[in-house]
């Protein structure tokens, strides 16, 4: 179960303390379902990071994976903004951008396993998860190597004459990139349907970012004239409500936008970064935890506008695990790809 509840109650108090601005009970049930939608997505990406967690720390998984847990609001909040047929790119931390547009727990289990059934068939491996379907054009290992992938497909689309935006999500370690201004520089010159958003997890793997980034982190981008916003990234609310307007200005032909999120990773820079004392106080890991849980954010005002219950809550938690569980068995049991696949898909 979620590693963050002990009782949502509990966490309502802590909550409502750092969250005083009072924000209007939805009207209609239709957009009531919609916030529900919003919790599941969350917890389906905290419950699937946490699977993966375990999964490495019994020797099951090869290779590192770089967990989501703390952010889940950025992604589900911008995806749930998109068409199904928009692009997305990710990053190495990006398990939680691929299920928020819709790529499924028991595909992704499978291709971190090196299974056949995984998307790329268990040769992509927790960096390279691709979903053509959803639109995920895939994570790119390279700090803020997708912004180039991104900014071309938003070119791609104004070409073509489709209707179609692309989002980039990049860490901020991505701004010390040279690609990352040379694409904002074509998309906004070109007014290209981008939506860049920058998730400010504080860290830039091991060092604070405000030790490697010179200056105010939005000035970067509205040096461009690009549109710019600077928000909390762990309220679900706030970032869809964002994300909905950068969309909708993209899809008007107005241009790129920025989205810098704030946010905060609850894990170490990948799994096997353990013990993180060296470089953050465990202090201010509580903080986060307690006080700045994305999940528990939207839960407690869930239940303060009366949209769920406690019971209604767990119950969505239980539904979820147990389909999480039920996935990572599966990709446990499925086959390797054949020896003879060995050659195929490989590109010079």
């Amino acid at each position: 179960m979620l590693q963050y509840s002990n009782t949502l109650a509990a966490s309502g108090k802590a909550m409502a303390q750092t969250h005083k601005k009072k924000t209007p009970a939805p009207k209609s049930s239709a957009r009531d379902e919609r916030w529900l939608r919003f919790y599941r997505q969350m917890v389906k990406i905290r419950l699937f990071e946490e699977e993966v967690n375990q999964l490495y720390l019994g020797a099951k998984m090869p290779g590192l994976a770089h967990l989501y847990i703390g952010e889940e609001a950025i992604a589900v909040g911008v995806c749930e903004a998109l068409r199904q047929s928009d692009y997305i790119t990710s990053t190495h931390r990006g398990h939680g951008h691929c299920i928020a547009k819709g790529a499924t727990p028991d595909k992704m289990f499978a291709e971190l396993l090196g299974k056949a059934a995984g998307y790329c068939r268990g040769k992509g491996g927790s960096m390279h998860i691709a979903d053509q379907e959803s639109g995920n054009l895939g994570a790119n290992a390279i700090v803020g190597g997708s912004t180039g992938i991104a900014t071309g497909a938003a070119l791609s689309a104004r070409m073509r004459g489709t209707e179609q935006v692309a989002v980039c999500f990049f860490g901020d370690g991505a701004l010390g990139q040279g690609l990352l201004y040379e694409s904002m520089n074509m998309a906004a010159l070109w007014k290209l349907p981008v939506i860049y958003v920058c998730e400010n997890n504080q860290y830039n793997e091991y060092t604070h970012y405000s030790e490697t980034t010179a200056g105010p982190l939005i000035a970067r981008a509205e040096a461009f004239g690009i549109q710019t916003e600077a928000i909390d990234g762990q309220d679900v609310r706030i970032v869809h409500q964002v994300a909905v307007r950068s969309v909708e200005k993209a899809r008007r032909g107005d241009g790129p936008s920025f989205i810098l999120c704030n946010t905060y990773r609850f894990h170490g820079h990948h799994v096997g970064d353990v013990d993180r004392a060296y470089y953050r106080s465990k202090q201010e890991e509580q903080e986060w935890k307690s006080q700045r849980d994305p999940i528990q954010i939207l839960a407690h005002w869930l239940l303060k506008n009366k949209l769920a219950d406690s019971g209604s809550l767990a119950q969505i938690e239980s539904t979820i695990a147990a389909e999480i569980k039920r996935a990572v068995s599966e990709a446990l049991e499925a086959p390797y790809p054949e020896i003879a696949e060995v050659r195929q898909h490989v590109y010079a």
